[in-house]
């Protein structure tokens, strides 16, 4: 992560998977010199509709009591991990999606859980998780546990997908920050594929054998990483050359990881993607919590 704001932004709304973020938030800045800023925002569309109607007054402040109760707790929640930390709470009435994505902007990173309340059962990522991770313009944090719900142990490593591309230059350099802050290995991916399929015809075509690939794939991830591994001597590196689809060897690695790094969308990525299919697939179905990586805008 770049120094651009001592600020991470976490949404909050009462729910289990927003208080486990709230605890990842605060580990993260614990130590670091960061503060937190808690955001809840108030449901209130229906309440507009209509407007005037009595009553509407009264339920709106039974919905200002409860976020401001959310907020409250939400802040001993993250006290509890570092009673040191700069903890600020806000509660606003704007789409959480859309605050979330604005104050993204001037933020250091933003962190959200899972689902949210709001979520439907069965759901993989809330609505408000899968946009921010596809809108924000600092990195996301979508916060997952083992098979969805469990604790992930703090003694893993970090994993970091690896492609040569801007968005994976850019996931390296907080893959590597994150596994010096913590103390743990950094687990570098670089998976390659000898079959490619063909959209238009729905046929696979063959690349050339794996023998002739492996020396320029291990070449390439040696590039990627000399310059950080001279930054950070400090980090054991572990390298995973592997012959399969990024998303296949990410989603592995995440059974053992305590966090997985990824950038937004990799070489294969269309202009105007928000987010590739590698990232994608990590932040609905990780096993640990996922960090989306988006290199720095041009000035």
């Amino acid at each position: 992560m770049t120094d651009r704001n001592r600020t991470v932004l976490v949404g909050i709304d009462g729910s289990e998977g927003a208080d486990e973020a709230v605890r990842w938030a605060a580990r993260l800045a614990e130590g670091r010199d960061l503060e937190l800023e808690l955001v809840h925002c108030l449901q209130v569309a229906g309440l507009a509709y209509g407007g005037g109607l009595a009553g509407s007054d009264v339920l709106f402040e039974g919905m200002q009591k409860d976020g401001e109760r959310i907020a409250a707790e939400a802040r001993e929640l993250a006290l509890s991990i570092d009673p040191s930390l700069e903890v600020r709470t806000n509660v606003y009435t704007d789409s959480a999606a859309a605050l979330l994505i604005d104050r993204s902007r001037k933020a250091r990173m933003v962190v959200v859980g899972r689902t949210g309340t709001g979520g439907f059962t069965g759901m993989l990522v809330g609505a408000t998780t899968s946009a921010v991770a596809s809108h924000a313009r600092c990195p996301v944090a979508v916060v997952r546990g083992r098979h969805g719900d469990g604790p992930v142990p703090l003694d893993g490593p970090v994993a970091v997908g690896i492609d040569g591309s801007p968005n994976s230059e850019a996931a390296i350099a907080t893959a590597f920050e994150e596994a010096s802050f913590r103390g743990v290995p950094l687990v570098a991916v670089h998976a390659w594929v000898d079959v490619v399929y063909d959209s238009t015809a729905s046929t696979a075509r063959l690349m050339p054998q794996w023998e002739t690939l492996q020396p320029n794939e291990e070449r390439l991830l040696a590039e990627r990483l000399a310059g950080w591994q001279e930054k950070y001597p400090d980090v054991e590196v572990q390298r995973r050359l592997v012959r399969d689809r990024p998303r296949h060897a990410l989603l592995d690695e995440s059974d053992r990881a305590q966090l997985v790094v990824v950038g937004s969308h990799g070489r294969g990525g269309f202009a105007g993607m928000l987010l590739g299919s590698t990232s994608q697939a990590m932040i609905h179905h990780a096993s640990c919590p996922v960090l989306v990586v988006r290199p720095e805008p041009q000035r």
